[in-house]
């Protein structure tokens, strides 16, 4: 396989300072935005997560740590 020279190597296309700008109005354009009741909902369904996530961490660590007094420092 032959090396390509740095003249061969592609460039990307000089474009003008507003094209990303552009480009981004472009895509926003075409997303489809969540409902205010959808977005309400999902909201409570991350919060609700997160506390019962929250909860079952919690719960472990304290039964580890339980644990390690128990086992390895000889605790009551």
């Amino acid at each position: 396989m032959a090396k390509k020279s740095q003249s061969q190597v592609l460039k990307p296309k000089k474009r003008s300072r507003f094209a990303l700008v552009r480009d981004i109005y472009d895509e926003l354009r075409k997303v489809v935005w969540p409902t205010r009741r959808e977005t309400i909902r999902l909201t409570l369904m991350v919060i609700a997560v997160c506390v019962v996530v929250g909860i079952i961490l919690g719960v472990l660590d304290y039964a580890f740590s339980e644990l390690v007094v128990k086992v390895f420092l000889g605790g009551n």
